[in-house]
């Protein structure tokens, strides 16, 4: 559940500092708030210590462990936490499949926004929550 007293949260889950930095900056020049993580194993660290977060961004290809199987981790930790996940492929390698919602890369602030406003919509919806994406300034983003 998304509070109406605090920023919405979001967890950035990429092996590579670059694209990690860069999307954390887009996240908060949105106002939202940014949470990083270069490992699926140190994502699940911060998913199990119970920072609350509203969203999951993962790259798919990470060492140790993909960005599938990060999410179906993540999922049986909090069930309704929404995942998009970050890829270059337009198929997954080895013929994976997965239902996450995809943000392309390389991506803009502009995608990354939109990507985001469906994603928290979608889980939101499953979780019978208002659709809510808000700033820093607590004010609500349109969906």
């Amino acid at each position: 559940m998304v509070d109406s007293q605090r920023r919405t949260t979001i967890l950035v889950v990429d092996d590579d500092a670059l694209i990690n930095i860069g999307t954390v900056d887009m996240l908060e020049d949105l106002g939202l708030r940014a949470l990083e993580a270069y490992s699926g194993r140190e994502a699940l660290d911060i998913l199990e210590r119970g920072d609350s977060i509203d969203l999951l961004i993962t790259d798919y290809a990470m060492p140790g462990m993909t960005g599938v199987e990060l999410a179906d981790r993540a999922r049986q930790l909090r069930p309704h936490l929404p995942v998009l996940l970050a890829t270059g492929y337009d198929e997954l390698p080895g013929g994976e499949m997965s239902d996450l919602p995809r943000l392309g890369k390389p991506f803009q602030q502009a995608e990354l926004l939109a990507c985001l406003q469906r994603a928290l919509a979608a889980g939101q919806s499953r979780a019978g929550h208002d659709n809510l994406l808000e700033d820093a300034e607590g004010s609500r983003l349109t969906l």
